[in-house]
């Protein structure tokens, strides 16, 4: 198989320490240090592993409000920002994006966090915009309530375009720093945004220069309307998750429409959606490979109470299990909405217990991405060229499998052509292939100065 050399994969990798959500004895592994979701040193091992390998980006998933019931690395674990400004300067090409929300943050100190990790690492952050399907999150702000779904993603919206306009605060020759003619600053470079909307008023200007990238990368996830319409509005990078090559097409077609519909050049999103790959010296040996990890992390209790999540943290545990799956769709009006109506009509449509929807969702499955490294390596290039994809994230699980992925599989997609051997820029926009924003006041200037030609 070959690939259009003017086209290549783009790879993340995706950290979850002692073991994320389905993943609760991942810490069971003895290559995992027990406190990996705390301990910087092993972050920094990832990221250089990743880079090693010529990877984009890795990428900090967080939230704002836990329970007992929680996976052991949303128990216990590090800030994104924090985290990403230590990996800044022990990397030196590799992407850094973390996951901030703008449920319970306000867009000009996120701004100033972002803009600041862009200068430290040379032009490399990237933020993954979430409007927080945690309801109890409201509880650790001095809320009374989660936002509503449709609040979320309307004030998720003007969110984004307030801290877009705030990196745009200083053109990017505002600073002369000339000490003949003790000039600092050029003030006509610097730009106050006076933003006054429905959910923030922001004065600005943000106090802080642009980067070599101009602004950070934005990232996307989400797989309801409004949260496909807000990814097809301001994503540049979409974060997604698809069983089949079918569904990833359908995605893929569906957010690239949805950005030409609203004026947008497609090949400036990146979809990458986020896959589990197991790699065995054999097509066999990488499925009893699967089998185990997923038998090892299976757990009925733990995966019982994990269920609420969606459900806005609801205890699925107060009912008769083996009872029709419960009318509780409604709780989840402040919660991971989509997700949980996915659970409900899954239930339904199968007639299935409380106890049969428990096992059915945590039970082992054959993931598209398991098999020999020319297997795995075949079958992400199949994924690729059928335009399921134009990346992927790769989850940091068990080291041994994180190791035999970097050293076996990419080489060979490397060998085709299907991913780089060299980084084309040290920016995150660079590599990824996308552009570099136009400051707007520079913009509206220049066309000015157009018109008077």
């Amino acid at each position: 198989m070959t690939t259009d050399k003017k086209r290549q994969l783009k790879l993340g990798a995706v950290t979850m320490g002692a073991g994320g959500p389905g993943a609760h004895y991942q810490w069971l592994d003895e290559d995992i240090p027990g406190d990996a979701s705390v301990n910087v040193n092993w972050y920094i091992e990832q990221a250089r592993l990743a880079e090693a390998a010529k990877f984009d980006l890795i990428f900090i998933v967080d939230s704002q409000f836990i329970t007992a019931d929680s996976p052991p690395h949303y128990l216990n674990r590090l800030e994104p920002m924090t985290l990403l400004s230590a990996l800044a300067v022990t990397t030196q090409h590799l992407g850094l994006v973390a996951t901030m929300t703008t449920s319970y943050n306000d867009p000009f100190n996120v701004a100033r966090r972002l803009a600041s990790l862009d200068l430290i690492s040379g032009g490399r952050s990237g933020w993954n915009v979430v409007t927080s399907g945690d309801a109890g999150a409201a509880a650790n702000f001095s809320r009374g309530e989660h936002f509503d779904y449709d609040t979320r993603y309307a004030r998720g919206l003007e969110f984004v375009r307030v801290a877009q306009g705030l990196w745009d605060s200083y053109e990017h020759d505002a600073f002369p720093r000339d000490r003949a003619s003790r000039a600092f600053l050029d003030a006509s470079r610097q730009h106050a945004l006076n933003h006054v909307g429905e959910h923030f008023q922001v004065a600005g200007p943000l106090n802080i220069e642009r980067s070599p990238q101009g602004q950070p990368v934005i990232f996307q996830a989400g797989d309801s309307e409004q949260g496909r319409d807000l990814g097809a509005t301001i994503g540049e990078g979409i974060f997604t998750h698809a069983a089949s090559i079918e569904q990833g097409q359908a995605f893929y077609h569906d957010i690239k429409s949805r950005a030409i519909a609203k004026g947008r050049e497609p090949g400036h999103i990146v979809v990458m959606p986020g896959v589990r790959v197991f790699v065995g010296d054999t097509d066999a040996d990488a499925r009893e490979i699967e089998r185990e990890i997923q038998l090892t992390d299976q757990d009925f209790d733990k995966a019982l109470a994990e269920l609420g999540r969606p459900f806005a943290w609801h205890d699925f545990r107060q009912y008769d299990l083996d009872a029709p799956f419960p009318d509780v769709l409604h709780v989840a009006e402040r919660g991971f909405r989509t997700q949980a109506e996915g659970i409900v009509r899954l239930a339904r449509d199968r007639n299935f217990t409380l106890r049969e929807t428990v096992r059915f969702i945590s039970s082992p499955k054959p993931t598209p991405f398991a098999g020999s490294p020319e297997t795995v390596a075949t079958e992400i290039q199949r994924w690729f060229d059928g335009r399921a994809l134009d990346g992927l994230n790769i989850h940091i699980g068990r080291p041994s499998q994180w190791r035999r992925f970097l050293t076996e599989v990419v080489p060979i997609l490397r060998e085709r052509g299907v991913v780089r051997t060299e980084y084309e820029s040290t920016t995150l926009r660079g590599n990824l292939g996308l552009p570099v924003p136009e400051n707007r006041y520079t913009q509206s200037r220049q066309e000015a100065s157009l018109l008077t030609i």
